[in-house]
């Protein structure tokens, strides 16, 4: 069983999962903004791969992509820098990025080293159901990836219990339809979530875009199993030097 399973086999509510982009705010950050997440509670990372035209991501997750990759990141380096991170890291850990440059990479090679390494899964926004199913998903599961697709308010019932379907580890649920970043009233959403819980899904939920603290990941939790935080993270590393001190003192606003 993979870890992400296990994870929600162990605590099926108030997961926390933190997304991080690889290579900043430093290039050698991020095994270290990693190590501080596992440290102060986060249940599940989510390492963000840099390129340049994310388009689910706002501008603070955007500008820190940028650094990322003026800072010299790329997926081999990335490969690189975690290739004994399974010493020090036991939580789950996602790859998020874009078809683009995993394509560049070649798909099967970039399954073969995330596995290698010890990625437990992928979230790849831009790659269609259509592609995942005939031709992306044998490859995947040859390598035990767990795959995660993203649902929004407007998905049709249809559509989320087909994404369900395929989906493995969990199901990413977006609070509305814009990028990350942007301020949400969770309690707007209150008949999507309504309708994602109706289902019966296979798959446990987790909620995000516009999740920021305590308050928000609390009725986030009240919803789904848990939440994704993304932007408010990404802007507590930019205030610091020092990613040990301010990753607890962040986490400590949400947990």
């Amino acid at each position: 069983m993979g870890r992400i399973k296990e994870l929600f086999i162990k605590k099926q509510n108030n997961i926390l999962n933190v997304y991080c982009t690889a290579g900043y705010p430093k290039l050698d950050s991020t095994l270290e903004v990693m190590q501080a997440l596992q440290n102060n509670g986060a249940d599940l990372i989510e390492l963000g791969m840099p390129y340049s035209d994310p388009l689910a991501d706002g501008p603070v997750i955007q500008a820190s992509g940028t650094i990322a990759l003026q800072n010299g990141m790329t997926i081999q380096k990335l490969f690189e820098q975690l290739k004994d991170f399974r010493k020090e890291i036991n939580v789950p850990v996602i790859l998020m990025g874009y078809m683009n440059p995993v394509l560049q990479y070649g798909f099967e090679r970039f399954c073969a080293d995330a596995s290698a390494v010890g990625i437990d899964g992928l979230i790849l926004p831009d790659l269609p159901m259509y592609e995942y199913e005939t031709e992306f998903s044998p490859i995947i599961k040859k390598y035990d990836l767990d795959f995660i697709f993203l649902v929004t308010p407007e998905t049709s019932e249809q559509r989320i219990k087909k994404l369900d379907e395929l989906s493995d580890g969990f199901l990413y649920a977006v609070s509305s339809s814009s990028t990350t970043g942007k301020d949400k009233n969770l309690d707007d959403q209150k008949v999507y979530f309504g309708r994602l819980k109706s289902l019966n899904l296979k798959n446990p939920v987790l909620v995000g875009f516009g999740i920021k603290d305590k308050q928000t990941f609390d009725k986030a939790c009240s919803y789904t199993n848990g939440a994704i935080i993304g932007t408010a993270y990404i802007k507590a590393l930019e205030q610091t030097n020092d990613i040990e001190k301010a990753t607890k003192e962040f986490l400590a606003t949400v947990l």
